[in-house]
């Protein structure tokens, strides 16, 4: 078989010479190639760099690799598509507009997946920044939560203003233009816009941060989440809370989570048949009650005052924790040590009594 004259009959074909869009058939199939082998090996690079990095980043717990794999994870398969098409077309003689048309497809498909990545990036920096400082600085880690999302934000924004650039919007124009409806816009949101002011006051004065324990009016909570309108508090009862940022602000905020010690102060009474001795000895009993403990800081024992039905005493100490469960075992030992001592020394806690004076017929009173 002539092999050579074979080539020159299929070289001199009609339908080999015949031109498609200014480019011949073989053009073409090499083009076509071109495509299918890009898709190909660039589908088959990311699955590998995705997979490596996986492995490298669960044996190893390397911050690299799993920023590597959430980035090829994040890689789309229509801009895999969009760079072997733009590849392809290297290899055709288009015209001038069609190659502006491919260039410009090409780099918006590039910002476009620029921003997914930075977003991907800016999520995983958040996520790991949160897991390392939570417990240790909860302040820093609400702080970098809502710094990520106006970098996330403004990395969109940025995305959207060169994507509009490339397609020949004026983009000085529009953004002034933006101004303009933004004073009418605002006007229009004074309410959300409070709202997102309230939330950077948070972010930045930080009288919260999120796992902190806070009262609000009659309302209690564990702070959830803080967001650009609202914060949410996990209710002891387990239902959740959600404040707006600005009316949250304006009122109140107890945090007890801040809380280094717990003042405590209770009373007790006794009867009125009570010893005079022991009427002055029970400031030492309570005061023994409260130091024997431990935690706790004494401050005083007083005999406070003669009530309707007993006499008055008042104690106040310290709780060296915020721990309100602390507080109750505290609270509950010298209360426990208190009927116990009082037992011993046949002290009476008074209860509500009254004595009723009755007089005879002949004048002389008599109490019953």
């Amino acid at each position: 078989m002539d092999w050579q004259k074979l080539w020159q009959d299929f070289d001199d074909s009609p339908l080999v010479r015949h031109e498609f869009a200014g480019n011949a058939l073989p053009v073409w199939l090499i083009a076509a190639a071109a495509f299918i082998t890009a898709t190909f090996v660039l589908r088959l690079v990311v699955a590998i760099v995705r997979k490596r990095a996986q492995t490298i980043a669960e044996r190893r717990n390397s911050d690299l690799a799993r920023a590597v794999a959430g980035l090829a994870t994040a890689t789309k398969w229509w801009f895999l598509l969009i760079v072997s098409l733009f590849l392809a077309s290297l290899v055709l003689k288009l015209h001038q507009r069609q190659m502006e048309f491919m260039k410009s497809a090409a780099i918006i498909a590039l910002l476009v997946q620029a921003a997914v990545w930075s977003d991907v990036l800016i999520r995983l920096f958040i996520e790991r920044y949160m897991q390392r400082r939570m417990e240790s600085d909860a302040a820093s880690v609400t702080m970098m939560s809502a710094l990520g999302f106006l970098g996330r934000m403004a990395t969109w924004v940025l995305a959207t203003l060169l994507i509009l650039e490339n397609l020949g919007v004026e983009v000085s124009a529009l953004v002034a233009g933006l101004g303009v409806g933004g004073v009418a816009v605002a006007l229009a949101a004074q309410n959300v816009l409070g709202d997102l002011f309230a939330s950077l006051s948070i972010v930045l004065d930080k009288p919260f941060i999120l796992g902190d324990f806070i009262a609000v009016g009659d309302f209690l909570g564990s702070v959830e989440h803080i967001g650009l309108k609202t914060t949410r508090l996990r209710s002891l009862s387990g239902e959740q809370l959600v404040f707006s940022n600005n009316d949250l602000l304006q009122g109140r905020i107890r945090n007890y989570k801040r809380m280094f010690e717990r003042r405590i102060q209770f009373s007790l009474g006794v009867e009125y048949s009570t010893p005079p001795d022991q009427v002055a000895a029970i400031p030492g009993m309570i005061r023994e009650a409260i130091v024997d403990q431990g935690k706790t800081r004494f401050d005083r024992a007083h005999f406070k005052s003669f009530g309707d039905s007993a006499l008055l005493y008042e104690a106040v100490y310290y709780v060296l924790s915020p721990d309100y469960n602390l507080y109750m075992d505290i609270q509950q030992a010298i209360n426990l040590t208190l009927v116990r001592r009082f037992a011993s020394e046949e002290i009476q806690f008074a209860f509500p009594t009254q004595t009723l004076y009755v007089h005879k017929a002949d004048g002389a009173p008599s109490a019953s």
